[in-house]
């Protein structure tokens, strides 16, 4: 079983956009899939229970790391979607269990410094300071046509401790798609896989830290 840990010190940045995407991916390609939702919104326990029928089932849990001991045996793939400002305290037991550790972060001043202090306090945890639990960044809803985009990747990459993998662009896409149950990787049209490369170096990335 491959665990995926998404967890930032910032809300709204894409935790659950990028817990469910994955998920529908893996699911799509046969894999069974859960996820644990620690967060008390319980967006991906949400999104995971409104899966329709006509696509591949991902099992949603809620909890904290309670949850994780109801994961199926079968499980292949782990996603646990942690809560916004997660302190060390309840970060620890999920950094534990995980294979890979994703942290998404905006194209925005806020959002630049809160991620790069939360992942120079990463580095002080164990298994990354070890080099056993491999850290990525992800940059989110970026408009790569503009400065502001552009100017914040390059910040970002210039000053974070971790590479960033992935760049992902904004879209309404994922908004709707959510309401529905359902994720980028659910669906093959030409509008909707120009957005799935966007996810590809992410999906390399975490099948190298696999391998």
């Amino acid at each position: 079983m491959l665990t995926t840990l998404v967890a930032s010190s910032k809300g709204g940045c894409g935790k659950s956009t990028l817990v469910t995407q994955l998920a529908s991916h893996w699911a799509q390609a046969g894999q069974h899939t859960a996820i644990v939702d620690t967060d008390r919104q319980g967006s991906s326990f949400g999104w995971a229970s409104r899966r329709p029928d006509h696509v591949p089932g991902v099992l949603g849990l809620e909890g904290g790391r309670k949850a994780l001991q109801r994961v199926p045996p079968d499980t292949q793939q782990l996603l646990i979607d942690t809560a916004a400002g997660s302190d060390e305290r309840e970060l620890e037991p999920f950094l534990e269990q995980a294979d890979v550790l994703l942290v998404p972060v905006l194209p925005s001043g806020f959002d630049l410094d809160a991620t790069l202090r939360f992942t120079h306090e990463l580095q002080a945890f164990r298994r990354i300071k070890s080099g056993k639990l491999p850290v990525a960044l992800v940059a989110n809803r970026l408009k790569p046509w503009t400065r502001a985009s552009q100017d914040a990747v390059a910040q970002l990459a210039a000053a974070a401790p971790f590479p960033i993998v992935a760049q992902l662009r904004d879209s309404q896409a994922y908004v709707l798609l959510t309401a529905l149950g359902k994720g980028i990787f659910d669906y093959q049209s030409e509008q909707v896989r120009s957005h799935q490369q966007d996810w590809k170096p992410l999906l390399r990335w975490i099948k190298r830290q696999a391998a």
